[in-house]
């Protein structure tokens, strides 16, 4: 079958994902399109990019931002509006071709006939890429990922480390993964979090819910991840930005990141930020608290980054 083919074929179980369905059909039809994206791996490159963090940090909002050039595409089906694969974190047992099913068939690179390699001009080569912003804190992710694709681009969002931890908390209280207040968790979770990093090192396939979602603290202390990070890749691959910066300037730091990745700027027409819940507050005595926490470690991370960050100043609630 033809590479055209295959993007009709693609097409058309695409469609048959639509309409009135159960939730039993609609997994049904999601696993098919999965099969067949996996089927169809080798001739999907994988990714181009990649957005590891940090968790609340605004990566929704970057992702879907990025989506709006038209030489990125979703990841596959694009119906479904997949952001992350989370394969380097919870779906590493599943394999390579499984990751390599998420992301889109290749067009606009030269086609093969009868062993010799054709351009074709009128097709314009795309990128893709994914987020996954637990991968940011994960003790494998990174490795992993150098290992299968040492040349990708890496994107961060750093947010006031302060903040990320009570919207974290938030987000897994809406989920419903936490019930204490937020100060009883800060004290709850050195305890929660007793070796739970160095079993998921020890035991590949363990997932552990506590060092993903309970991990208010721990995952605002970038120091304590970015040196693993920049151990693997050169520090050109990565593009980082405060968050806070982001949202201030969206369409300049999408911009930034558009180039950073090899593409012409363009106006960005959405600023719809995504993933954003009202609540109360975090109270005053808890933030100076966590402020007088992270200080030495802000100043390290300013030193290690070359830069000044934007948090001391602000005061803003966390959304």
């Amino acid at each position: 079958m033809t590479q055209q083919g295959l993007m009709t074929q693609q097409a058309q179980m695409t469609q048959q994902v639509r309409g009135p369905a159960n939730r039993a059909a609609r997994e049904a039809a999601k696993q098919v399109l999965r099969r067949y994206g996996a089927v169809t791996s080798g001739l999907r490159r994988g990714p181009d990019f990649v957005i590891i963090g940090a968790k609340r940090g605004g990566t929704t909002s970057l992702y879907n931002y990025l989506l709006e050039h038209p030489s990125i595409r979703p990841l596959f089906p694009g119906r479904q509006h997949i952001k992350g694969v989370h394969y380097y974190d919870s779906n590493y047992a599943l394999g390579l071709r499984w990751y390599r099913s998420h992301f889109p068939l290749e067009v606009g690179g030269p086609l093969e006939v009868g062993g010799r390699h054709i351009a074709r001009p009128g097709l314009r080569p795309a990128i893709a890429g994914e987020a996954s912003p637990y991968y940011f804190f994960h003790p494998l992710a990174a490795h992993r990922l150098a290992r299968d694709f040492p040349g990708i681009r890496i994107i961060v969002n750093l947010r006031d480390p302060v903040d990320r931890a009570y919207s974290h908390f938030k987000e897994a209280t809406y989920h419903g993964r936490e019930t204490l207040s937020f100060e009883a968790a800060l004290d709850a979770e050195d305890e929660r979090l007793r070796g739970e990093a160095e079993r998921i090192a020890a035991e590949p396939g363990y997932l552990s819910a506590a060092h993903e979602h309970l991990s208010y603290f721990a995952q605002s202390r970038y120091l304590d991840m970015l040196p693993r990070w920049f151990s693997l890749f050169p520090r050109e691959q990565f593009h980082i930005t405060a968050s806070e910066d982001f949202y201030a300037d969206p369409e300049r730091h999408v911009n930034e990141i558009w180039r950073f990745l090899g593409l012409e700027p363009r106006k960005l027409l959405s600023r719809t930020r995504h993933n954003q819940r009202a609540a109360p507050g975090i109270r005053p005595e808890t933030r100076e608290r966590l402020q007088d926490a992270v200080a030495d470690h802000n100043r390290g991370l300013e030193e290690l980054l070359a830069r000044s960050l934007p948090w001391p100043a602000s005061k803003q609630p966390a959304h």
